[in-house]
């Protein structure tokens, strides 16, 4: 893979369930960096514990990923960006963020049109959750029935419970909006916060009493909320194997350089979402690496390395 240019879709959750239809757990769950070749191909690179992932930045800017068409809950298709153009908008350009479906799913419970596909993906079972980060920040969210699990592995969480399963998108996503409105529970912890917080996780038992306190003012809150259409639940969500050392209380460092240029290289020793708890060669030290900074960049792929800090005294 090396001397080809990749265009970085991010890093997912892949689940490999045994069973159509099944959700992913634990021990089903493989994270990967998933890469897009000049020739519109897409190669999944794994990111188990003990990968060294070295690459240089062959462009500057992002590029477009792309957009989805969803024609069901388990069936949809990924369109490569027919222009390549730079990325405007996130990680797409004016174009494909505009037939995007999935920019329709949050204003569907609002009475906003959608397609039929996106309609039948968005009237699968629905879960809401209340998941907490590595500094006690949380929030509250929902995942489709298929991406139950997977959707949690990605968000990073540290801990979450599952506290409703609706019919449906529209009813899960007015419940949401009632926690946000009456709990005061935001839908969204930004990424940077997320990495900051793991270069010193609070303590698990901490972070579980955060979690498991606004979890129950979740599901008090919603007994009698809504118009039906939901079930109030008590599930704790399992946190993947991979993700427990980062998660861990320990003294972590900011990883010193900017993903938008050079080159770098490193060990992942653990991974929570797209932020890696990696080992630079030749420092003792941990550092706390948001791959999701590397979204809609082109890589090189090859034998490079990060440059080690002068004084590693100084990160202290």
């Amino acid at each position: 893979m090396t001397d080809t240019s990749y265009l970085v879709h991010g890093v997912f959750w892949d689940a490999e369930p045994d069973e159509p239809g099944i959700a992913g757990t634990p021990d089903d769950g493989h994270p990967v960096m998933r890469l897009q070749d000049p020739d519109g191909g897409c190669t999944d690179l794994p990111l188990r514990a003990g990968t060294r992932l070295g690459f240089r930045l062959a462009a500057a800017g992002k590029y477009c990923l792309g957009h989805h068409q969803v024609h069901g809950p388990a069936d949809r298709d990924h369109v490569l960006c027919p222009a390549r153009a730079l990325a405007v908008k996130g990680s797409q350009c004016e174009r494909c963020f505009v037939v995007d479906d999935s920019r329709l799913i949050h204003d569907f419970h609002r009475g906003g049109r959608v397609p039929p596909g996106l309609r039948a993906y968005l009237m699968q079972p629905h879960w809401l959750y209340v998941a907490t980060f590595a500094g006690g920040a949380s929030k509250v969210g929902t995942a489709a029935d298929l991406r139950k699990w997977k959707r949690l592995a990605e968000q990073g969480a540290v801990v979450a419970r599952y506290v409703a399963r609706a019919d449906d998108g529209r009813v899960v996503r007015i419940l949401e909006d009632i926690v946000t409105r009456d709990a005061g529970l935001p839908q969204q912890v930004r990424s940077a916060a997320k990495a900051a917080a793991l270069a010193g996780p609070a303590p698990a038992a901490e972070l579980d009493a955060v979690n498991s306190r606004l979890a129950g003012g979740v599901r008090d809150l919603l007994v009698g909320a809504g118009d039906g259409g939901f079930e109030v639940v008590d599930e704790p969500w399992q946190r993947p194997g991979l993700s427990d050392a980062a998660c861990a209380p320990a003294v972590r460092h900011a990883y010193p350089h900017e993903l938008s240029t050079g080159t770098h290289g490193f060990r992942i020793d653990s991974l929570s979402g797209s932020i890696a708890l990696a080992r630079l060669d030749g420092a003792d030290l941990e550092f706390v690496v948001n791959l999701g900074q590397m979204k809609a960049r082109t890589i090189e792929l090859g034998d490079h390395g990060s440059e080690v800090p002068a004084v590693q005294e100084s990160l202290f």
